[in-house]
């Protein structure tokens, strides 16, 4: 490695500590930040508008209002100092009466002399006091003599004291003489003017933000297979137009559903005619062994047509409603128990659901004929709360191997090993429950039963 390549080496591991460095703190920063576009586009508007104010406050408090109180407190000190010079030039006014009325009359000063003895003791600083702080510093370098300040003790006047070697004089002046003190006026223009601004652009975005959501429900209602009859396009022109695509979309996927269903109407009627004849022909020639076979796989091929057909139409045409979905459950338990298995139902939760029942019903009978088909005992579990509503579906059969459970949901498969693979159907009843499952916005998945079994959960979005 030459000596060139050893800086490089040295600046490329700095700029990747550095982005590394910069990468975890946005990441940081991203959880702290809301999620939401309402939230987000408020801190848009808000984050803006606190940082020009918090300039603005930093320059108005910085120089204009620093600088007022600077020369507001220079002037009263130039006042005091004009009034000591006088007080030990003009030694004939000894009642210091006409030098308490140029101070009252001329400097809006009031002013009183006390013995020398009553200087007070230095208090402790405020913490931050501008006016202490610029009056101290003016007073030390305008008169140059000891002397005390009080600019707390009382609300509107500020007490100094100074040290004339054989009397102290004490001057009363007015806060505001000395200090800008309608700089919270100011700032409460500046609060007041924000917070109405801010009260507008919430809710103009409020407005702004309803058709967004208004089009997130209407997605969501029809992913889960439900309308929306209430939606319609509006708000912001892009908004709108994203409504419309959405409509659009609808109407096409609806059209092409039904389209589908048409054709496999027509395709049910003409293999249920054929299949009608034969049976009917079957009939005519008799009840001979001969002819048993031949019935048998003419009763096989009208089931695995009537399988074919639901796998194809799904849950097309059929309008979500609200349905008690124990009752569905306790139909597919007291099913179960005609065909001799052991069935227990357990539901907790509110019962009443939107959902297509026949279709829900089909997809949860599939996985109950699974498992009536490989177990003996069965134990059915629902259970809804403010976001899914899950059925659990557990059996004590010989179980799928876990290596196996995404393969029996594929159309026409069949397990060889004897597992829940419809290997006596058509091998169509886990992806019919799983098409069914997702057409209402949810999924089904297999798991380890307590029974020693297959444990099938289907959950569906409220």
């Amino acid at each position: 490695m030459t000596s060139l390549e050893l800086p490089r080496s040295g600046l490329r591991n700095a700029a990747g500590r550095v982005r590394g460095a910069w990468n975890r703190a946005a990441f940081r920063i991203a959880g702290w930040l809301p999620k939401g576009l309402y939230a987000r586009a408020l801190i848009i508007i808000i984050a803006p508008m606190v940082i020009l104010q918090s300039v603005v406050a930093f320059v108005f408090m910085e120089r204009h209002w620093n600088t007022v109180t600077w020369r507001l407190s220079a002037a009263v000190t130039q006042d005091i100092a004009a009034l000591i010079d006088v007080y030990q030039s003009y030694p004939q006014d000894a009642d210091r009466a006409t030098l308490r009325r140029i101070a009252e009359q001329r400097l809006r000063l009031a002013i009183d002399f006390l013995p020398a003895d009553q200087m007070p003791a230095p208090v402790a600083k405020p913490f931050f006091s501008l006016l202490d702080q610029t009056l101290s510093s003016e007073l030390r370098r305008k008169v140059g003599r000891p002397f005390w300040i009080d600019t707390v003790g009382r609300s509107n006047l500020v007490e100094i004291r100074i040290h004339l070697g054989d009397t102290i004089l004490r001057v009363f002046a007015q806060r505001s003489s000395a200090y800008a003190s309608n700089s919270h006026i100011f700032l409460l223009w500046m609060v007041g003017t924000s917070a109405v601004l801010l009260l507008l652009a919430i809710l103009f975005l409020r407005n702004q933000i309803r058709p967004v959501l208004a089009l997130a429900d209407a997605a969501e209602a029809f992913g889960k297979g439900r309308q929306a009859p209430n939606f319609r396009p509006h708000g912001a022109r892009e908004v709108r137009r994203a409504a419309q695509a959405f409509i659009d979309m609808q109407r096409r996927v609806e059209r092409m559903v039904d389209q589908r269903t048409t054709m496999l109407a027509g395709v049910s009627h003409d293999l249920r005619t054929v299949l009608t004849r034969f049976k009917l022909e079957l009939a005519l020639l008799g009840d001979g062994a001969e002819f048993e076979a031949l019935r048998r796989d003419v009763d096989e091929m009208a089931r695995m047509v009537e399988a074919y057909l639901a796998f194809a139409r799904g849950d097309a045409g059929e309008p979500a409603r609200p349905t008690d979905v124990s009752l569905l459950l306790e139909e597919l338990k007291t099913s179960a128990e005609r065909d001799g298995l052991a069935a227990e139902l357990i539901y907790y939760g509110q019962p009443v659901v939107t959902l297509k029942p026949d279709a829900f019903q089909r997809c949860l009978g599939n996985l109950v004929s699974n498992a009536a088909r490989f177990g003996d005992r069965l134990l059915i579990t629902g259970n809804t709360d403010h976001r899914w509503l899950t059925v659990t579906v557990d059996d004590d059969g010989p179980g799928i191997p876990a290596s196996r459970r995404d393969e029996v949901f594929k159309p026409f498969l069949q397990l060889a090993d004897g597992g829940h693979g419809d290997q006596h159907n058509s091998g169509l009843g886990l992806a019919v429950a799983r098409d069914i499952a997702r057409a209402h916005g949810g999924d089904i998945a297999l798991g380890d039963s307590p029974l020693g079994g297959l444990r099938a959960i289907v959950r569906i979005p409220l």
